[in-house]
């Protein structure tokens, strides 16, 4: 019985800002330990099929075939040339799919620490869904959370699981009181398990246009494989004006809602969406006062305070109910009781041209990263790092020179006509307008420091005149 586990890797996170960003969405974060939320839920569900596939966004790409070969996992990445929710991104992933397969479709940002308990509960819907249901998987409550939207279960069904009465939309807080009080309700947690051609017709049914735009844009997609990614991985390319027209909806309302043939079974294991900075702070051990750290905090006289500093000592002195986040561009300080309206301060950033709306100070790239640790009046100062085997491209500059040095690693340097290698503390230099490439040709990550000076220092002043990573 073949399963396919479909990560839905989209979502921008934006309640977990100023550490999750619309460039670097909470999925890609190390949140648990030194792993990512996507690892997570790649190692999660590794044992139910040998092969994966995510859904993921065009801007993301490297970051998920990164993390594929972190979690030792292979697979199709499908990449949405646009956003077009939940409902789009399920039917592009079940047409690239064998029609008998049973597909698990997973949110990417989860945390459900009993990998073992979840493959369980997984495996009990498998007879619901041979007989044609759509199966989701509904988190027995433990607060009235206002937060999620709830499954009302029904009656029994001959192959185990509960029939679906109703969804029921996130609901206020005496609500939720109510719903928990009557027993018979579970949180959504927007995971499912279909078989693909039961899928499509219940998209067929509900949803004929949005499976049409699909149709459409993956009888027009392209197959390729992306260097330094995990062994076995293709990136599939929709064609991006068919799917652009495609509507925008979630499939709980294009699909779940409306369709007959929906059961339920309860997961009564720990799990969160991680959806705000309340939740990631549940993550971490309290002290006597309900105080939460991660990284380099320090609290005294502080009670039910947060602190998230990765990077340098931030202290609380006599607070109470605060959550402290601290990136190397961006302090968040809020109420515990506002982790909720985070997304709108984004919303207010963005609307304001504040780049850390959008984007981090480090910068992932295809090759590797950047950091733009400073910068003044015609200068500019990063830290490089490139992965092994990886190159930038062949470009040159009309505007800025730059100087590289060798942290660490071996650096290959094309310059105009010649290429050398540099070794650790050594450097060179690439006059304005000289044509020069880099490339590490060890085993190692190469780090370098790079400074540029000029009169003008913006991303678009490179001239690409031989692409080694392209758009793949």
């Amino acid at each position: 019985m073949s399963m396919i586990p479909v990560i839905l890797c989209g979502g921008s996170g934006t309640r977990l800002w100023p550490l999750s960003r619309k460039s670097f969405p909470k999925q890609f974060v190390p949140l648990v330990g030194d792993k990512s939320l996507l690892q997570l839920t790649l190692e999660r569900v590794a044992p139910l099929g040998p092969e994966t596939m995510a859904v993921a966004s065009e801007d993301h790409r490297f970051m998920v075939a990164d993390t594929l070969r972190q979690a030792k996992a292979k697979g199709t990445i499908v990449l949405e040339p646009v956003a077009r929710n939940t409902a789009a991104a399920i039917a592009l992933a079940t047409l690239q799919a064998d029609p008998d397969a049973y597909l698990l479709f997973c949110p990417a940002d989860h945390y459900i620490p009993d990998a073992a308990a979840f493959c369980r509960t997984v495996k009990e819907g498998l007879s619901a869904a041979e007989n044609g249901a759509i199966v989701t998987f509904g988190i027995v409550p433990t607060f009235p959370s206002t937060a999620y939207g709830y499954i009302r279960q029904g009656a029994l069904r001959p192959d185990g699981a509960l029939q679906v009465k109703k969804f029921i939309e996130k609901p206020d807080a005496a609500a939720a009181q109510q719903l928990l009080l009557e027993g018979d309700t579970l949180w959504n947690g927007g995971i499912f398990l279909a078989r693909a051609r039961f899928m499509l017709e219940a998209l067929e049914e509900h949803a004929p246009d949005i499976l049409a735009a699909c149709r459409t844009a993956m009888k027009g997609a392209r197959r390729e494989e992306p260097g330094n990614a995990a062994a076995g991985t293709v990136f599939v390319r929709p064609d991006a004006a068919a799917f652009a027209a495609c509507r925008s909806q979630s499939i709980d309302y294009a699909v779940m809602e409306k369709h007959a043939q929906v059961a339920v079974l309860p997961f009564r294991s720990q799990w969160s969406d991680v959806g705000s900075w309340n939740a990631v702070a549940d993550l971490a051990p309290a002290d006597a006062e309900d105080n939460r750290v991660q990284g380099q905090g320090w609290v005294q006289g502080a009670r039910n305070t947060f602190i998230h500093a990765p990077h340098r000592p931030v202290v609380a002195l006599g607070t109470e109910d605060l959550l402290i986040i601290d990136t190397p561009d961006a302090v968040l300080v809020a109420n515990r009781a506002c982790a909720e309206q985070v997304k709108d301060v984004v919303a207010t950033l963005e609307q304001s041209n504040a780049s850390q709306a959008v984007f981090h100070r480090k910068v992932v790239r295809p090759w590797g990263w950047y950091d733009s640790v400073d910068a003044g009046e015609r200068f500019q100062v990063k830290r490089i790092g490139v992965k092994p085997g990886a190159s930038l491209s062949l470009q040159k500059h009309h505007h800025r020179a730059e100087h590289w040095i060798v942290v660490r690693g071996t650096a290959e340097v094309t310059r105009g006509a010649e290429t050398f290698l540099l070794s650790e503390n050594q450097s060179t230099y690439i006059p304005i307008g000289e044509v020069h490439r880099l490339h590490n040709p060890g085993k190692m990550e190469l780090e370098m420091i790079e400074v540029q000076s000029g009169g003008y220092l913006g991303e678009d002043d490179i001239v690409r005149l031989e692409d080694t990573y392209g758009r793949a």
